[in-house]
């Protein structure tokens, strides 16, 4: 029925005959759909609409899978059927024989509808999140070009969530392997393994390289690499990290480069080294260094990542290597406050998502509710995945990590 959901002439609160019970019209050609919800305490049985009769006309409760049979009174036909407690109905009127689809349809419906939804438990569950495993890559003997070697050791994994929801209820943010439920607090010791990172988020001219070796195309390719002209990047772009990449299109540079995307820790272990560090260059918050600076923080020019972009046009990126003094302890730049960058994915029976890290320089304004940003080391974000096309930011883009031998 999507096709009716896209109507020109939807009616939303289309008159009902009883109360606490809402529908919304949806016709299209010589066609109707009509959603129904009810939002009584109890079950509704009986007449409960009416639409202008029209000779031949039939009409057909979607929800039970039956054709009603209308009363006509005068020049209107009144349908009767049932919605229970806090549930819903669908009406279909259409002249002449049902298309196989919308049979197929009611019949799936009737099945699905025998037993009524007071019959299934309310209590809430939080789903189980499985991280998507990161196959590991060819191991390097040693540094590729532009990768740094980052030594393996002991390790306390300690981040949380930025989500603007939910306190710390169970369910919230991720569950990493080792837990057994989505939380918003989360500490582990680890064990990390020497592995190789990117110095610099992947630029430009190195997806472009990409792009005109493996002929990459995506198959979603609805804002793909949405500030380019003619299979390009603008002027005097090349050396800034490339944005409007969804995972999928990541993962595939990576495969091509011989890498793949980093798990969160080895991102966040990189960037923080083995002092707790608040920020890959330290602890001073360069956000509030502006005006002179504080103890240990560069500030202006010399700052350790851009200033925050909070105009309403969103501005490019910083060039990755515009800020030097951003080093993590391993040297790893450009880790915090220019792009967001791509790590690991969660999913659920019902939802994707993917956590992203370091924030970004582009700060929007005027509502609460636009994605937080994830500055500090122990912050992460967990950005919803819908599809390809969606995912893409000017705001995000990504680095590669390679295993070592």
């Amino acid at each position: 029925m999507a096709p009716f959901f896209a109507s020109q002439g939807w009616e939303p609160l289309y008159p009902m005959l009883r109360y606490g019970v809402f529908s919304s019209r949806w016709p299209l050609a010589d066609q109707t759909v009509w959603t129904i919800v009810n939002r009584n305490e109890y079950d509704v049985d009986g007449n409960q609409m009416t639409t202008p009769y029209k000779q031949g006309m039939r009409y057909f409760d979607l929800y039970h899978g039956t054709e009603l049979k209308p009363e006509i009174k005068g020049d209107q036909a009144v349908l009767s059927f049932s919605t229970e407690s806090h549930g819903y109905g669908a009406i279909f009127a259409s002249s002449g024989e049902l298309e196989p689809k919308l049979r197929e349809l009611m019949e799936k419906m009737k099945g699905m509808t025998a037993k009524p939804l007071s019959s299934y438990s309310n209590e809430w569950h939080a789903p189980t999140q499985q991280m998507v495993e990161i196959p590991p890559s060819a191991p390097a003997v040693s540094a590729p070009e532009r990768m740094i070697h980052i030594e393996g050791g002991d390790y306390l994994f300690r981040v949380q969530g930025i989500e603007i929801e939910g306190s710390n209820d169970v369910g919230v943010d991720v569950q990493y392997p080792w837990e057994d439920s989505a939380r918003r607090f989360h500490e582990h010791p680890m064990q990390i393994k020497p592995f190789f990172i990117d110095k610099y988020p992947v630029t430009n001219a190195e997806f472009k390289k990409f792009l005109d070796t493996a002929h990459y195309q995506p198959k979603d390719s609805l804002n793909f690499l949405k500030d380019w002209k003619n299979g390009s990047y603008p002027d005097g772009w090349a050396n800034k990290p490339v944005t409007w990449v969804s995972i999928e299109d990541a993962r595939e540079y990576a495969k091509w480069a011989g890498k793949r995307l980093p798990h969160e820790w080895e991102w966040q272990y990189a960037a923080q080294g083995t002092d707790e560090r608040s920020f890959p260059w330290g602890n001073c918050d360069w956000l509030s260094s502006r005006g002179g600076g504080t103890a240990g923080c560069a500030s202006g020019n010399d700052a350790p990542a851009p200033t925050p972009d909070k105009a309403r046009t969103m501005l490019p990126p910083s060039d990755v290597d515009a800020h030097p003094n951003g080093a993590s302890p391993f040297g790893v730049m450009d880790m915090v406050g220019n792009v967001w960058q791509w790590t690991d994915e969660y999913v659920d029976d019902h939802t994707r998502a993917a956590i992203v890290r370091g924030g970004s320089h582009y700060q929007p304004q005027g509502s609460i509710w636009y994605f937080p940003q994830a500055y500090k080391n122990e912050q992460h974000g967990k950005l919803l995945l819908m599809a390809p096309s969606y995912d893409r930011s000017g705001a995000l883009g990504f680095r590669c990590v390679k295993d070592a031998q």
